[in-house]
């Protein structure tokens, strides 16, 4: 009864998330305007491409800049470790469109460099000499920079547990470091860097400000136009479903190529703590530099141009409500953030306990939410609510439930839930994947309930996983834009509606103080837990 239990939670929590993606499925088979003949017929294989290049390209550097920075604090100690293992969680802070702001107002003609190399030198032809990072190459570097941290963290949080036996084990072997490196530590740390990627590729996937404002036609930005510009939604939701066949083959892929693998420590003696090497010099320079490189780039470079826009117009500074901007997104990222940790972990568990393949199947396809543009996921919400509200509602003849979840904190909660619940479900997927089933089995003989075990065993044991899980989500809310902006209450501003604003009126001067702001709360977020994260 405790097993059907379990199943039946699991399965609602499936089910929900699912429902706005079933949206997308069923608007597949609709009438299109004539802008899907004229799209066909030009531009549509150009999205397609160049949606491979920009997903391609990201993955290579997320995954050589996460999978290295992580590496790097976690198996040596220098100098500026501990700063490094929480500073390059940092970029998390930092969206991908405010990140291409500052790229392009730094290189561009007669830009920041410019200006710089001009009070040094004087008056010079200097805009020959700075290079120029815009088109793909831009949104690459700006998507990258903004998105690494996902690797990082989890990789980072997979190599914290890796026991020094198998390090000693590979070490007898004859084993050379880069090939303990290879053959080991990277297998093991596998299902935690395939997470990573997954939501590096979802959210590339479903980025629109940065290749919008770089000019790259993907299949996002054709989502967008065919919605707002042709007033095509039918159109909108096939190139959705589109993304979605996407996700879910490289689901798949994964899921084949793993089989019976099995990443967990097999060892009863338990796991032997590993012993850093000390770096010490030309090494530890190396070390730094890396580590400090990526630092500046992925924070400090964005954060100090805008913070230069913002002492030159103080104005802007001065005609922003500070205090209820904050509480706005404060409220919201709270609630948010409990409501997808407390039903991921029902969903974990329940597909845990019963080995449903049906179930898996399910929530394999709920999670692929995280792929569908903001703009979308919202419209496709509304389309079922007012579905629902005049098919159901009306035939019981109950009161209309719109005005309950369109406009209101519930329906942009319950939105944020499916749009994240990828990115909190993979998280602790990750951390249960090193969790032996004999711990359950073994907890069941001693007379512990599943209720018991859950609460007794696997909530303690993924403690580091929730806040890990609890930083990405925060973060991820205060960033997001097109959700915030169609489903909120009626003048309910947050520090990322009001950069947009900003933003699409060309003052992105203004728009930086907002984004200073949005970038100081969720710093706050990683430097307040990091203490209790990351600390070996």
């Amino acid at each position: 009864m405790r097993i059907n239990t379990w199943y039946i939670s699991s399965l609602l929590v499936s089910i929900v998330v699912s429902i706005p993606i079933l949206t997308v499925f069923s608007s597949f088979f609709e009438d299109t305007s004539n802008y899907f003949e004229i799209l066909k017929s030009t531009f549509l294989y150009e999205y397609i491409i160049n949606s491979f290049i920009l997903l391609f390209g990201v993955l290579i550097f997320t995954l050589i800049i996460g999978v290295g920075c992580a590496y790097i604090v976690s198996f040596y100690n220098f100098p500026g470790v501990k700063f490094f293992k929480w500073a390059l969680i940092l970029s998390f802070a930092v969206p991908a469109y405010i990140y291409a702001y500052s790229l392009t107002a730094f290189f561009e003609n007669f830009g920041t460099l410019y200006s710089i190399i001009k009070s040094i030198l004087g008056p010079g032809e200097y805009n020959k000499l700075i290079p120029k990072f815009d088109g793909m190459l831009g949104a690459i570097l700006s998507i990258s920079f903004s998105l690494f941290g996902y690797v990082y963290v989890l990789t980072r949080a997979s190599f914290h547990y890796q026991s020094q036996n198998l390090l000693e084990l590979g070490q007898n072997l004859g084993f050379s470091r880069s090939k303990v490196f290879f053959s080991i530590i990277l297998p093991s740390a596998r299902p935690a860097i395939v997470a990573g990627l997954a939501l590096v590729a979802m959210e590339t996937l479903s980025e629109f400000g940065a290749v919008s404002f770089f000019g790259i036609s993907t299949l996002t930005t054709g989502i967008y136009d065919s919605w707002i510009s042709f007033d095509d939604l039918a159109f909108a939701n096939q190139l959705s479903f589109f993304l979605l066949l996407f996700i879910l083959g490289l689901f798949f892929i994964e899921h084949i190529s793993r089989r019976k693998a099995q990443y967990h420590s097999p060892s009863r003696g338990g796991v032997k703590q590993k012993k850093k090497l000390n770096l010490k010099g030309s090494k530890f320079i190396f070390a730094f530099s890396v580590c400090f490189i990526v630092f500046f780039i992925s924070f400090l470079f964005p954060v100090l141009q805008m913070l230069y826009w913002t002492i030159i117009f103080p104005k802007n500074l001065l005609d922003l409500n500070i205090l209820q901007l904050s509480l706005n997104t404060i409220y919201l990222v709270f609630l948010s953030s409990l409501v997808l940790i407390i039903f991921s972990f029902i969903a974990n568990y329940g597909n845990r306990v019963t080995r449903s393949k049906f179930l898996n199947f399910l929530t394999m396809f709920s999670i692929t939410g995280y792929a569908i543009p903001g703009v979308i996921l919202a419209v496709a919400f509304i389309t079922f609510v007012a579905w629902f509200d005049n098919n159901i509602i009306k035939y019981y003849e109950l009161s209309s439930i719109k005005k309950i979840f369109i406009g209101s904190i519930i329906g942009l909660v319950i939105v944020y839930f499916i749009r994240f619940y990828s990115l909190a479900y993979n998280g602790l997927k990750s951390g249960y994947e090193r969790i032996n089933r004999s711990i359950d089995e073994s907890s069941y003989l001693l007379g512990y309930s599943k209720i018991k075990t859950f609460l007794g065993i696997h909530v303690p044991y993924l403690r580091n996983s929730i806040f890990l899980i609890g930083i990405l989500i925060s973060i991820e809310i205060i960033k997001e834009l097109p959700i915030t902006l169609i489903l909120r209450p009626f003048n309910f501003e947050t520090f990322a509606t009001t950069a947009y604003i900003y933003a699409s009126q060309d003052l992105l001067e203004a728009a930086a103080v907002p984004s200073l702001f949005l970038i100081l709360i969720a710093s706050t977020f990683i430097l307040i837990t990091s203490r209790y994260i990351l600390k070996d």
